[in-house]
Order: C-alpha cells, then sequence, then structure tokens
C-alpha cells in the first residue's frame, strides 16, 4: 500500500462514536475510550486494511466484479468516483431490496430499463403517442434513481465493499446469504463479525472515506492488470504449419561432411541402392511368373479350357 499508519491519523480514520453508540462486538478495534469518544487502534486498522486490499486484488484477477455500496452522504461522491475509475457497478441512491437473493427479478428489470435508453437514444420513443410516453417517462425516472449504477451488472459480483455496514445493513445481510465476501469500513457503533473483511475507521468523514477509497482503487487497478483472459478456441481456424526459415531463403545451409568421406561416396551408395532395388524388381517377377507356370503344369484341364 502507499499509505502508512500516520496518513491514517492525519485523514482521523481513528475517530469512532459516542461511547453511548458503541457495539460491544468492535471492543478489539478501539484503542482508548476519551471524552466520551471510542479511539479506533490504527494498527490494526493498517493490517486489515492491507489483507483487504489483498483479497479484492484476487477476486478481480480472477474477472468478477466488486459491487460498490455506499448510499450515505459523505460516500457518495466517493464511491461516485471509484466507480468511474474502475468500471465497477455501484449503488448510492438507495439499496433496493432483492437486488442479489432476488437478482433474476432484478435483471429483468435492468433489460427492461436498457431497452427504454435505447429507444430515447434511437428516437423511437418520441415517435408513440404522448401518454405511453408520458407512462415510460415516469418509469425511467423510477428506474434511474433505483438501478443508476448497476446496469454494467453481469451478474452476482464477486464481493461487496460497503462504506458503513451498519447503515447498509439490509445489503450486508443479502451478500452473507449468499456467501459473496464483504469488504466494509465500519465504525465503532458496528458489528464487525458478520462481515469477511472488516476495516475498523471512521465512517462519517469524507477525508477518512476518501484515503481508504484510494486504497482500494489501487488494489483494483492492480488486479484488473493481473487478469489473465481465457484463449478463445475456434473450430472454423484451420493451423498454419509454419515451414522452416531457410527454405524461402536463396542460399541453402552448409553441410559439413565427417574426415574420411567425400560427396563421390554418396553418390556411388546411391546408385548402389537403385541397382539393389531393379534386381529386386526383376526377381519378385520372375518368382510370379514361375508360380503361374507350375499352376498351369499342375492342372492342364482349366488351362485348356481357358485356351478354348
Amino acid at each position: 500500500m502507499n499509505i502508512t499508519v500516520k496518513d491514517l491519523l492525519d485523514a482521523g480514520v481513528h475517530f469512532g462514536h459516542q461511547l453511548r453508540r458503541w457495539n460491544p462486538k468492535s471492543k478489539p478495534y478501539v484503542f482508548d475510550n476519551r471524552h466520551g469518544i471510542s479511539i479506533i487502534d490504527l494498527e490494526k486498522t493498517y493490517d486489515l486494511l492491507e489483507n483487504a486490499s489483498k483479497a479484492i486484488e484476487e477476486i478481480i484477477s480472477q474477472g468478477k466484479q466488486i459491487l460498490l455500496v455506499g448510499t450515505k452522504r459523505q460516500a457518495e461522491e466517493p464511491i461516485r468516483q471509484l466507480a468511474a475509475a474502475t468500471n465497477m457497478p455501484f449503488c448510492v441512491n438507495r439499496w433496493l431490496g432483492g437486488t442479489l437473493t432476488n437478482f433474476q427479478t432484478v435483471s429483468t428489470s435492468l433489460t427492461k430499463y436498457k431497452g427504454f435508453l435505447r429507444m430515447e437514444e434511437d428516437g423511437s420513443l418520441d415517435k408513440m403517442h404522448g401518454k405511453e410516453i408520458a407512462a415510460i417517462k415516469r418509469q425511467m425516472s423510477r428506474m434511474q434513481r433505483n438501478f443508476e449504477g448497476l446496469l454494467n451488472l453481469k451478474g452476482i459480483p464477486g464481493a461487496l465493499f460497503v462504506i458503513d455496514s451498519h447503515n447498509e445493513a439490509i445489503a450486508v445481510a443479502e451478500a452473507n446469504r449468499l456467501k459473496i465476501p464483504v469488504i466494509a469500513l465500519v465504525d465503532s457503533n458496528s458489528d464487525p463479525s458478520i462481515l469477511s473483511h472488516p476495516i475498523p475507521g471512521n465512517d462519517d468523514s469524507t477525508k477518512s472515506i476518501s484515503i481508504i477509497v484510494d486504497v482500494i482503487l489501487d488494489a483494483i487497478q492492480s488486479g484488473a492488470s493481473k487478469r489473465v483472459e481465457a484463449p478463445t478456441k475456434r473450430k472454423d481456424i484451420t493451423p498454419i504449419t509454419q515451414e522452416p526459415d531457410f527454405v524461402d531463403q536463396e542460399d541453402e545451409p552448409e553441410v559439413t561432411l565427417p574426415e574420411g568421406y567425400d560427396e563421390n561416396d554418396f553418390d556411388e551408395k546411391k546408385e548402389t541402392v537403385e541397382v539393389k532395388e531393379e534386381t529386386k524388381v526383376v526377381a519378385v517377377e520372375s518368382a510370379a511368373k514361375n508360380s503361374e507356370d507350375v499352376a498351369k503344369s499342375e492342372n492342364p484341364e482349366a488351362t485348356q479350357k481357358e485356351e478354348k
């Protein structure tokens, strides 16, 4: 990572919630309580952030997507910037219940919304009647609010990155139900035990959120650079056999003969082999003729019938 513990301290990541709002399960990550405010242990935050970035890098390298979730006002702009830089699906307006657990229905609505957008682009929407246009416009306005960042969601994501797991409890519950890894920035009022990769830190400050988002951005880009695409196999392509390079060249490769040999020796051997082959052919023909003569002498009646 390109940050240090001091960078986290300068960004105010160590500030937690008031003691009356703290979650007892966040105690392992709390360094101290001062002036009624929980102080988060940044050493543990740094280690967990490093583990989370490695997990994200591995997920992205496998070709999977990460769904970015942050609907609170402080997280909206950093999540939008992260999604624009990485081309990942995101949710910043409101979490639509069933986005993961009822993905089949949500994908149908996404397909419908994409159809409306195509109609608006090619001008076919303007050719419809006024009431139909008004009804479609109302649906598009509602779909824009619900599906703004989900248009490039190809399926169930490989993981969720969440800002404030307490505020996004429904999204975290759906991911846990489907056994999807959840990487989340959690404050002292949240339960880190329900997350696969918790990142203890201040989730109410834009500066604190931004420094965590920058680390996640580097992890996603690093994972994308390691992504290996499987080679496509096409049956309609015939492999071409490449001939040796010296075939197209004018000069043939030079061959050095062993000591005691001359080129004439190889010519004599070649002539000897040709003579032997001719002798074998003559011998085979004579043997076939002799076998025919023997057959005729043993069966003279069949030979007379053939002559008649």
